[in-house]
C-alpha cells in the first residue's frame, strides 16, 4: 500500500509549499498530520437535542398522510440527543416506477456535477419476450452499520455518526478513492472537477447565460450546501477532488426537513425516519414485511431495506 504521501496530489504539495528536496516530504509530513490530527468525534448529549416544528399550523390526525407522519416522527427523532437516534430508509421496491425524480431531485439539492450520483436506479429486464417486465432498484449510500468504506481511509476523512450516517469531510479527503475501491455497493464516486457547460454549449441561448469558451454558467457557480456547510467549487476548492456520497440529506435534518428523495419520490416508494423509535413508520415496515438488503454477504450490516 502507498503511503499517505505519495497519494498527495500536486496541489497539496504547492500549499505547503518548499517543492525541493527535504522540503516535499516535510511539507506532505504537515499535510498529513493536519488531515489526520482533526477530530472525528462528533458531539452527543443533550445539547444535540433539536427543537423543529416545522408542522406547527398542522395538527395531528388519525390517518394522515405517510410524508406527513413522517414530517412529525422527525421531528420527534430531533428532539432527542443524536446519538438515540438511528436513521434508515426503506425501499418499497413494488411501488418504484423508475421515473429517477429522485435521482434528479439529488442532484439539484445537493449541485451534483457530472459523474456523481448519490442515488442512482438501477433498471433490471425479466423474464421472456413476450412476457418481460422491469424492475427497478434505487440505490443510496447503504449508511452501514460496519462500513467498510470507513477503515480504509488513511487520513480519516470518513467516519460513521452516533445516528448511523457515514459521512465525509471535505477539506480532509486526499482523494485517493480507497473508500470507493472499498465499497461493495458502487455508491461513492469522484468529483472531477467537470461541468455540464464545458466548453461552449451547443444550441444555448445567447446573453449573459450562455457559457463562452468553458466559463461556467451562473447556475454551475452556485455553492451546495452538504454537511451544512457552504461549499465553493470555484479554482477547484473541495469538494473537487474528493469522493462524494449520499448522505441522507443531513443539512436537511438537521432544520426539520425529510431527505430529497423522499419528497420528490413520485410512486410514494421511499420512507425515511428513526428505527429507534418503535412507533415509526419505517420501523412497523421493517416489522410488517419480509425486508431484504443488498449484498448482505458482505456482513455490512446496511440501513437501507428494500420491500420486494
Amino acid at each position: 500500500m502507498k503511503k499517505v504521501s505519495e497519494i498527495m496530489d500536486r496541489r497539496e504539495f504547492i500549499k505547503a509549499g518548499g517543492l525541493v528536496g527535504v522540503g516535499v516530504a516535510a511539507a506532505g509530513a504537515v499535510i498529513v498530520k493536519d488531515r489526520t490530527g482533526l477530530s472525528t468525534e462528533d458531539s452527543t448529549g443533550e445539547k444535540t437535542a433539536k427543537n423543529v416544528n416545522t408542522l406547527k399550523n398542522l395538527k395531528p390526525q388519525a390517518g394522515e398522510d405517510d410524508h406527513v407522519r413522517m414530517q412529525r416522527e422527525l421531528e420527534t427523532a430531533l428532539s432527542k440527543p443524536v446519538e438515540k437516534r438511528k436513521w434508515i430508509m426503506v425501499i418499497d421496491t413494488r411501488k418504484c416506477v423508475g421515473c429517477q425524480a429522485c435521482t434528479i431531485g439529488c442532484v439539484a439539492e445537493n449541485k451534483l456535477p457530472p459523474g456523481v450520483v448519490y442515488r442512482p436506479v438501477i433498471q433490471r429486464e425479466v423474464g421472456e419476450y413476450p412476457n418481460v417486465s422491469l424492475h427497478f432498484l434505487p440505490r443510496p449510500c447503504m449508511q452501514c452499520e460496519k462500513p467498510s468504506c470507513v477503515p480504509v481511509c488513511p487520513v480519516k476523512a470518513t467516519w460513521k455518526r452516533p445516528d448511523g450516517v457515514v459521512v465525509i469531510d471535505y477539506d480532509k479527503c486526499i482523494g485517493c478513492r480507497y473508500c470507493l475501491n472499498a465499497c461493495p455497493y458502487a455508491a461513492r464516486t469522484s468529483d472531477f472537477g467537470r461541468l455540464y457547460t464545458s466548453g461552449e454549449a451547443s444550441g444555448a441561448p445567447e446573453g449573459n447565460q450562455r457559457p463562452i469558451f468553458g466559463a461556467p454558467a451562473p447556475w454551475e457557480a452556485v455553492p451546495s450546501y452538504e454537511y451544512g456547510k457552504s461549499w465553493n467549487r470555484k479554482d477547484h476548492g473541495s469538494p473537487v477532488g474528493n469522493a462524494r456520497k449520499c448522505h441522507f440529506c443531513l443539512h436537511r435534518l438537521e432544520v426539520g426537513l425529510l431527505p430529497t428523495c423522499v419528497t420528490t419520490c413520485i410512486g410514494r416508494a421511499t420512507y425515511f425516519g428513526d428505527s429507534n423509535d418503535p412507533q415509526s413508520l419505517v420501523t412497523n415496515l421493517i416489522t410488517k414485511y419480509n425486508v431484504q438488503t443488498l449484498l448482505p454477504h458482505w456482513d455490512n450490516k446496511p440501513n437501507c431495506y428494500y420491500i420486494v
